[in-house]
């Protein structure tokens, strides 16, 4: 007699009922419909009014780096209402819960809620924000028709979005990690996360570390080798050498991300001892790894800032940027120098004092080129005819609220300081300070200064006024106590505390957090207000800022091919030295070329890795295999696919040699 086999714990591993959080607390069920809703709406109205055929066809599949670009602002956009819901419960959860009363989270919950904060701000907040500004910015400033692999683009966004899916999905599918956002062992070990939740941050991060990674060989590809012609490194202009050493530094950091996260996969699957206390295992090694990415990263995220902030006070105060020089040798500075300071975040492990030393020396050094950039943005707007539009007032806005920043930031990087604050709430507050202050800032000033040349007309100006005001006011009522708070000891990530003394510091943090609410809802509204009265915010110049680099030089928006003939670079300042000496676009001498195909491959193949990345989550082995040997088919597929869609295009490119050569136009 056969004997009947249960085939169920094989196909679906660990995932059982039990993980859909039926059982769970009515804010996470209500969050599950509310989300589940809004899905079903969205769903529906692309349906209703058949949008699907021109979303797969211009957006999914395109592989312009300009839709790409806005793609990526939009995931980052999206994620921030995400991200900032997990903020507003933190602060409402931290206001309420003292003596007896608890809170409305529990405190497994609590821990969620702030490691899934930490990640998805910083790698699906504001990863996809800068990426989205270089991918739609740098072809344009150097003259260039696209990126240099314009599937490979198309790729690493589809590999960052579907790593935001997964975050996503462990809201509704078992748990995020209780580790905090940078998982240390052995809290994230088997021992003490037996669980998805740490899983579900390996893998997530693993696909959109991959996505990083390729748009960061794309784009310096691109600057090296596809600037217009008389486009010297040192006539770049300072967006662009910013880009240059983001993704220097993203090739150099997230390899080390990769390797980190996969040998803590080993410990997790295959019970190695990479970061455990016994069989010579080290948990320390794993801090000095993840750091080692880590510090890098947070200049990943601000030189953009940086590059936006030039463009931005350059145009709005009607000058040439000062010192040009001195701020491209200050970025390549700090991009070195990043490499250097990595041991900071953790002087409290006992290293000694002369390593802890030469850390905190390097550490102030780092902020000396920092500094040089402020005083060079001031110097600009120095005589200038400044002009306080919004993208100039995000500008000024992070100038004071980022000096204040860097400022406590020298202070912790004095390690006996530190070792008074480090596991503060001052510290939450600086870094806060920085990243909100600068990236945030940053990513909001280049979106309202890019905007007219993406879709051709103005955002609404009075509604942008009332989201930067409650950005910074509210910033200030949420951060200010916690600088105070942390000078009187109180420890970071506690979900409650006895001492009644401290409450009015957390509600006055909490009230900063509701302004902060109403500055992202007066944003939305300024997008939704913009797009209705977009016939009365057109510019039809198609220079609405009077901007001084080459972007701006092509009509808004800019055709898919960028430049109707390949323009000759003679300045730094490439559009205002083209007026200056009355250029002239030309009518005739177009040359035919082929852009590159639209394809889908770079989606199907991002979708089956985040399946493939859900089954090793859940345990789900035959699903793993399965989804790995599509993976694999569908890049061998479309690699014998590339034959018709871009051997197109690598002659094209030979032919716009021919062109550069000879002066005639490259682009029709």
């Amino acid at each position: 007699m056969l004997k009947q086999v249960n085939l169920t714990p094989l196909l679906l591993g660990r995932l059982t009922w039990d993980a859909i959080p039926f059982h769970e607390q009515p804010i996470l069920l209500g969050t599950f419909i509310a989300v589940a809703l809004g899905g079903i709406l969205i769903l529906a109205t692309i349906t209703y009014f058949r949008f699907w055929g021109e979303l797969w066809r211009d957006w999914i599949t395109s592989v312009d780096h300009k839709k790409i670009g806005i793609m990526y602002i939009i995931l980052g956009l999206v994620m921030l209402l995400r991200g900032f819901s997990d903020a507003l419960m933190m602060r409402a959860q931290q206001a309420l819960s003292f003596g007896h009363s608890m809170g409305f989270l529990p405190p497994h919950h609590y821990d969620q809620i702030f490691t899934a904060h930490g990640v998805i701000m910083i790698f699906f907040v504001a990863m996809p924000l800068v990426t989205g500004l270089m991918n739609f910015v740098v072809p344009l400033q150097i003259g260039a028709r696209d990126v240099a692999f314009p599937f490979l683009n198309n790729f690493s966004f589809w590999m960052t979005t579907f790593g935001a899916v997964l975050v996503m999905m462990s809201l509704f599918v078992g748990e995020f990690a209780r580790t905090g956002w940078l998982a240390y062992p052995p809290l994230s070990g088997l021992a003490f996360s037996p669980d998805e939740g740490v899983d579900y941050y390996i893998w997530s991060l693993q696909i959109a570390g991959i996505g990083t990674l390729l748009s960061g060989i794309n784009l310096i590809a691109t600057i090296v080798k596809m600037r217009a012609p008389g486009m010297t490194l040192m006539k770049m202009p300072v967006f662009t050498w910013t880009a240059l050493c983001t993704n220097v530094l993203i090739v150099a950091a997230f390899p080390v991300l990769t390797a980190v996260l996969a040998l803590l996969s080993l410990d997790r699957y295959a019970g190695t001892n990479f970061f455990t206390n016994n069989l010579g295992g080290n948990a320390m090694m794993y801090v000095n790894l993840i750091w080692i990415w880590g510090h890098p990263e947070v200049y990943i995220l601000i030189l953009p800032a940086f590059g936006v902030f030039s463009e931005v006070v350059s145009t709005f105060s009607g000058k040439r940027l000062f010192g040009y020089a001195s701020m491209v040798y200050a970025t390549v500075v700090i991009t070195i120098l990043s490499y250097l300071v990595w041991l900071h975040h953790f002087f409290t492990m006992g290293s000694g004092s002369s390593v802890n030393s030469f850390f905190g020396i390097t550490t102030m050094i780092i902020s000396i080129p920092t500094g040089a950039k402020i005083f060079n943005w001031l110097f600009t707007m120095y005589h200038g005819r400044i002009r306080f539009e919004l993208p100039m007032m995000w500008t000024i806005g992070f100038m004071f609220t980022f000096t204040i920043g860097g400022m406590t930031g020298v202070l912790l990087a004095v390690p006996p300081a530190d070792f008074v604050l480090h596991n503060s709430l001052f510290l939450i507050a600086h870094f806060h300070n920085v990243i909100i202050g600068g990236v945030l800032f940053g990513a909001f000033a280049g979106v309202s200064y890019w905007f007219p040349k993406a879709v051709g007309f103005k955002l609404d100006p009075f509604w942008g006024k009332c989201s930067f005001w409650f950005w910074i006011s509210g910033f200030w009522f949420a951060f200010a106590p916690l600088y105070v708070l942390g000078l009187m000891g109180v420890t970071r990530r506690m979900s409650h505390f006895d001492d009644p003394s401290l409450r009015i510091w957390f509600e006055i943090a909490a009230f900063g957090a509701g302004l902060i609410f109403l500055g992202i809802l007066s944003f939305i509204v300024q997008l939704v207000v913009s797009f209705k009265r977009r016939e009365s915010l057109r510019d039809t110049t198609g220079d609405p800022w009077d901007g001084r680099t080459l972007e701006w030089s092509t009509s808004s928006p800019p055709p898919v091919y960028n430049f109707a003939f390949t323009p000759i670079v003679h300045d730094n300042d490439t559009w205002a030295d083209m007026k200056r000496n009355n250029y002239i676009r030309p009518q005739t001498g177009f040359i035919a070329i082929h852009m590159p195909k639209n394809t889908g491959a770079g989606f199907v193949i991002a979708a089956l890795s985040a399946v493939f990345g859900f089954a090793m989550i859940w345990h789900m082995w035959p699903a793993a295999i399965v989804s790995l040997a599509a993976v694999l088919a569908a890049v061998i597929v479309h690699t014998f696919n590339y034959d018709r869609d871009y051997h197109l295009a690598a002659n094209d490119v030979l032919r716009v040699e021919d062109v550069r050569t000879h002066g005639l136009a490259s682009h029709v």
